[in-house]
């Protein structure tokens, strides 16, 4: 599906082009501002060709730092959650009380439904 993004054969919101990469917003966005940055060149993770790996992760990067706090994340194998096998980073904007976990932190939720 990416590398259909990338060609523009298959539809998709561009927010942000760099030389050679692409920053999206995902069709299901966890948060607003929620983008996946995709590589030009298809990679399968991010372990699999470094070059292409700096270059996202550098167009990441530059949109994180738009934002006082965000998660960077991306995922290499099945049990590391990736269920896409384009190398995809995902800039996730945070603000207090979002009630966003990350999957391996514990959260605590208190009477109020706000973050302990």
């Amino acid at each position: 599906m990416f590398c259909r993004i990338v060609a523009g054969t298959e539809p998709a919101r561009v927010e942000r082009r760099w030389l050679q990469a692409i920053a999206i917003r995902p069709r299901r966005p966890v948060v607003d501002g929620h983008l996946l940055v995709i590589p030009t060149a298809h990679v399968p993770d991010v372990g699999a060709d470094p070059e292409v790996a700096a270059v996202a992760m550098a167009a990441a990067a530059d949109l994180a730092a738009e934002h006082a706090d965000c998660n960077v994340l991306t995922s290499r194998g099945r049990y590391a959650t990736q269920t896409v096998y384009h190398l995809h980073i995902h800039v996730v904007p945070r603000a207090a009380g979002d009630g966003l976990p990350l999957p391996w932190t514990p959260q605590q939720t208190n009477a109020d439904g706000g973050q302990a």
